[in-house]
């Protein structure tokens, strides 16, 4: 067992109108995750803390915070990878609502406008059958199917800590998921949303996205195909 000190931005609009630190003391295990001290804090010392969480498994997104100054999912960072003193902020360049808590509803209405759905006007194969895809095809976009909407990456984003109107990596990430999916015939609307001032072209390739991202998407690559797309006329 080792002695750590969470030390958490908090901040609470009916309490007082800026924000504040609060320090706990813990004692954990170099396996133990940085929710589990969160939720030792909230059980046993200050019912008050708020922070999202769910699967606890890296999986649904929602415990997405900013850990020792990177953007990370508190369920899936190790108390062994960081020191003694572990520094909690909410993410960056969204409004906090309620300690680790933000507004991610403009995050959302952002990733609607992309359309993230499939677009089809053909027929459904007969019998019942799946809209068949070779292997090589559904390798075109498997790695951008393995975003979870967390917000790590749109967050970390200078350009979108510019102007909250950018639609962000998150939003392009999904957009390029169904442009390159070869059975949607949706990809001219999306490139037409990627296209407009808010878009792709607000990306200036700072890598931030593609470093914070907890599922390992290379997200910069995928902007950038979007781009090409714009660019040629042509999705390939």
């Amino acid at each position: 067992m080792a002695k750590v000190t969470l030390k958490i931005k908090r901040f609470d609009p009916q309490r007082e109108p800026a924000s504040w630190w609060s320090e706990h003391a813990l004692e954990a295990e170099p396996t133990e995750r940085v929710l589990d001290l969160l939720n030792r804090v909230k059980w046993e010392q200050d019912g008050t803390l708020s922070f999202r969480r769910s699967c606890g498994h890296g999986i649904c997104g929602s415990d997405s915070m900013r850990i020792d100054g990177a953007n990370r999912l508190a369920c899936k960072t190790l108390v062994s990878e960081l020191g003694s003193t572990i520094t909690i902020e909410p993410l960056l360049g969204m409004r906090v609502q309620r300690d680790l808590i933000v507004d991610l509803e403009p995050f959302f209405a952002a990733y609607r406008t992309v359309k993230p759905y499939f677009i089809s006007d053909a027929p459904p194969p007969p019998d019942g059958r799946e809209r068949l895809q070779t292997p090589a095809q559904r390798l075109r976009f498997d790695d951008t199917t393995k975003c979870i909407l967390c917000a790590c990456c749109t967050a970390s984003c200078p350009s979108f800590w510019a102007s909250s109107e950018y639609i962000g990596p998150a939003s392009i990430v999904q957009a390029h998921r169904f442009i390159f999916d070869s059975r949607d015939e949706g990809a001219g609307e999306r490139l037409q949303v990627a296209g407009e001032t808010m878009g792709v072209w607000r990306c200036h390739t700072a890598f931030n996205c593609t470093l914070a991202c907890p599922r390992g998407i290379n997200i910069t690559q995928a902007i950038g195909e979007v781009k090409r797309a714009l660019a040629t006329g042509r999705v390939e």
